[in-house]
């Protein structure tokens, strides 16, 4: 049995690589796989919770989280494809949504 804090830091871990990579990386991509990272982190957290305190309810959130960033990341892939055919860039100091 893995203990509860092995899980707690593991996702800490995974959170804090995706802070960091969202405030360091310039590329959209980058930044939005981090955003889902730090989604999974935090789902990790609850499942662990889940787990250890034998309750059901935290994984049928996780399961609504699941399927939320799913839609997330289909819509937001569409929206990057959207910008880089108009801007040509992936860059987010190079595209500026508020200029044609």
């Amino acid at each position: 049995m893995v203990p509860l804090a092995y899980y707690l830091g593991l996702s800490a871990i995974l959170f804090c690589l995706g802070v960091l990579g969202f405030l360091i990386k310039r590329n959209i991509i980058t930044i939005f796989i981090c955003i889902e990272l730090m989604l999974n982190a935090v789902n990790l957290s609850f499942v662990a919770f889940s787990a250890y305190l034998k309750n059901l309810n935290a994984q049928v959130f996780v399961f609504f989280v699941m399927v939320v960033a799913a839609a997330e990341a289909a819509v937001g892939l569409a929206i990057i494809i959207a910008v880089f055919r108009t801007r040509e860039t992936l860059n987010v100091d190079r595209v500026n949504l508020l200029k044609l």
